[in-house]
């Protein structure tokens, strides 16, 4: 947008260069485009000294990073730097380089008028200051973005083909493969398949994932370690649940490849022969449907409410099946996802758990000094509540429980935090007072329990 800009200010106009590149092929040249495209920027910059305008020494550049959205350090220090009031003017080699997407150059054109800021593009002679410059503003932003979302399409059918010839197209290196990068192919890491190997080993021997968790964890091994193209050191954590599911559902073990939902040979060798990889797979789907079932039922009321007080980490529903009866726990997510070992509360009943809540609930009701202190709490909390609608709030608890449904939404309504602690079983319950925000700690001497 080359515009011929006045400066009625009698101080000088201070001028940002803003610079982008997609990609970061070039840029470790000496001289690169981002450099070109502020010379020519500070060039037309000196052209209108006349008018008093000034190139800030500070650098706005973004190399690497696409104009598809506004998710850059520089064009957010920019902006930062708008806002504060540091720069007059925004100057760019080509509209393109500011964005390529037509909401967000909107939404930029919106703050650059509101902070009275001036935009100039050297390469492209349009006016914002009239309707028809703004006319042909958006003509050109929709082109790009246009231009943007076919590299896309292009990109992702050249992939999609990629992956149905069976090759490998990138992405992160998995555990028990390195990528050739002058071939562009998955090449076997023969230490780390003998490690894959065992891991469905052990989970045909376990048929559990935290137990085959746990036996990781004392062995000590981790996830995959590699090391980026700028020498960032990334993975090499410790397996949980997870990331264990996930590596024992990868076809890429088997000598395939999957793209969306469809699933090719590739050319690489696979780690894990069929038919233990089958095995796994029958297991892993029975497990998982049997675990589909509607877990935040009315079965379990507690579900976002009860914690575990040693480790602070919440606890979800679960159970277990023998014979033809099911049993219903509620676990400790960290226990579940890093080992038994790593937790002292692990699980507790939910049977028990909720009849334990419930019980102290209705002890509170029919415990007239306790409901007293409830509403002296929340009126220390600046909550307005009485006894007689505390009373009334923990009777329609109560008085649901042949109704699970309207049971479990009273609940929820009533009570925002429980903890169990599985070291002395104690158990605390924290009550919404009059739905305000205010948590009211029982004491577990008076509204506490063992579990």
């Amino acid at each position: 947008m080359n515009r011929q800009l006045t400066n009625p200010r009698k101080r000088p106009l201070r001028c940002a260069i803003y610079t982008r590149k997609s990609s970061e092929a070039g840029l470790e040249q000496e001289f690169n485009t981002l450099d070109a495209q502020r010379e020519a920027a500070e060039a037309y910059v000196e052209s209108q000294r006349h008018d008093r305008w000034v190139a800030l020494a500070q650098r706005y550049d973004d190399g690497g990073f696409t104009g598809g959205n506004m998710r850059r350090p520089a064009l957010e220090k920019l902006l930062a730097d708008i806002r504060s009031g540091q720069i007059d003017c925004v100057v760019v080699y080509k509209v393109d380089r500011l964005s390529r997407s037509l909401l967000d150059f909107s939404r930029m054109m919106a703050a650059f008028e509101k902070y009275q800021v001036e935009f100039v593009s050297i390469t492209q002679q349009f006016n914002t200051a009239t309707s028809m410059g703004r006319l042909v503003l958006n003509m050109l932003l929709s082109f790009s973005q246009f231009e943007r979302e076919m590299i896309s399409e292009r990109t992702r059918d050249k992939i999609a083909a990629t992956r149905r010839k069976g090759k490998w197209c990138g992405g992160v290196p998995i555990l028990g493969y390195d990528v050739d990068r002058s071939v562009s192919k998955l090449i076997v890491n023969h230490q780390e398949a003998l490690r894959v190997r065992e891991i469905f080993k052990l989970y045909v021997k376990h048929r559990a994932l935290s137990a085959v968790v746990a036996q990781l964890r004392q062995r000590g091994w981790r996830n995959k370690r590699r090391t980026t193209r700028k020498g960032t050191i990334r993975g090499g954590r410790p397996f949980s649940k997870t990331t264990l599911h996930h590596l024992l559902r990868n076809v890429t073990y088997a000598g395939r490849l999957r793209y969306k939902q469809e699933v090719h040979e590739g050319e690489h060798e696979a780690i894990v022969n069929e038919r233990l990889f089958d095995k796994v797979q029958r297991i892993l789907k029975h497990n998982d449907r049997a675990g589909a079932h509607e877990r935040n039922g009315y079965e379990a009321l507690l579900k976002g409410r009860l914690y575990c007080a040693a480790c602070q980490c919440a606890m979800t529903p679960s159970f277990t099946v023998k014979g033809r009866r099911r049993y219903r726990y509620y676990v400790c997510t960290r226990a579940q996802k890093q080992g038994w070992a790593t937790c002292p509360t692990r699980s507790v009943s939910a049977a028990q758990m909720q009849q334990c809540v419930l019980a102290q609930l209705s002890k509170m009701r029919r415990s007239p000094d306790l409901l007293t202190r409830l509403v002296v709490h929340g009126q220390q909390r600046q909550q307005t509540i009485d006894v007689e609608r505390l009373a009334a709030a923990l009777a329609h608890v109560e008085a649901e429980r042949s109704a699970p449904h309207a049971q479990a939404e009273a609940l929820r309504r009533l009570v925002t935090r429980i903890e169990y602690d599985g070291r002395d079983g104690t158990l605390s319950i924290w009550l919404d007072l009059a739905q305000a925000g205010a948590l009211a700690p029982v004491d577990p001497g008076q509204g506490g329990a063992d579990a």
